[in-house]
């Protein structure tokens, strides 16, 4: 899947500080360039003999140079062309480097992982963070565990509880698949051009299949996302176009409750009685 690198009549010098390029707005794109940052992010990976190491979004290769000292082996995906050529020409000084030219959204991370699993790792643009973390979710099976950076207050919805004001659909449908662990802040300044927020680290685990319990996972979507779809309204009235109030009670979940006092497990188990019951 990789792809033949883009043509440029500039010289690119390797560097163990990658090399610049201008950000492009509209991609959403703010470079990492804090070496502290940078060292905590691959510490968290820590890659070992035999992983196979998948970045999303490499940009100016901040991780990935690190990554590749250490590793000697990595894909990267990313989507600007322009980016291709210096990423390709600045890593044959660390080891190397697959490049798959795609939209995130459109790659078969289960095609990649083959017979094994594949770690994910990377920067993810803010503006599709959502997508991503969604996209990742269909293909649970085949990756081993994610570290990505992202917008804090994602970070803060996608660990948040029952209770919490930022417990949400994102949250709920992450946990009830993945162990998610927040791992550490990061400024606007480690980044070129700054975002206008802080960022944060966070790492994804997938869970075991036979421990998931979803019986119709487009069953427990649907659940999920009709209880937050309106926030103030309880479970009997925001799931009216699924199901009645004696079916949620019938799985042990109150009818009056508002959806961001709910348990995963608890949606979990909602979700499997109204599948069970088709």
């Amino acid at each position: 899947m990789s792809t033949r690198p883009h043509t440029s009549n500039k010289p690119v010098k390797p560097s163990s500080k990658g090399f610049t390029t201008e950000a492009k707005k509209h991609l959403g794109q703010h470079f990492l360039h804090e070496r502290g940052i940078i060292d905590k992010i691959v510490l968290a990976v820590n890659p070992q003999p035999g992983d196979r190491l998948v970045e999303i979004g490499p940009g100016q290769g901040a991780i990935t140079f690190p990554l590749l000292d250490r590793h000697g082996e990595l894909t990267v995906i990313e989507f600007d062309r322009d980016l291709i050529f210096p990423l390709t020409e600045a890593a044959r000084a660390h080891g190397t480097l697959e490049v798959i030219h795609r939209d995130v959204l459109t790659v078969d991370f289960s095609a990649i992982a083959g017979e094994g699993q594949i770690r994910l790792v990377g920067n993810l643009p803010y503006n599709l963070s959502s997508p991503i973390l969604f996209h990742a979710l269909d293909h649970a099976a085949a990756i081993r565990d994610m570290v990505f950076m992202l917008q804090k207050e994602v970070v803060d919805r996608m660990a948040a509880g029952p209770g919490s004001k930022v417990y949400g659909r994102l949250g709920v449908m992450l946990q009830a698949y993945c162990h998610v662990t927040p791992l550490f802040d990061v400024p606007p300044g480690a980044f070129r051009p700054p975002p206008k927020v802080d960022s944060a680290v966070v790492r994804l685990v997938p869970r075991a299949p036979e421990t998931i319990g979803i019986v119709d996972p487009g069953k427990f979507s649907a659940v999920v996302r009709d209880a937050f779809g309106q926030r103030r309204k309880t479970l009997r009235n925001a799931l009216s176009n699924l199901c009645d109030a004696a079916a949620i009670e019938a799985a042990g979940v109150r009818p009056e409750a508002r959806a961001e006092q709910i348990e995963v497990a608890d949606f979990v188990r909602l979700a499997n009685h109204l599948a069970n019951a088709t």
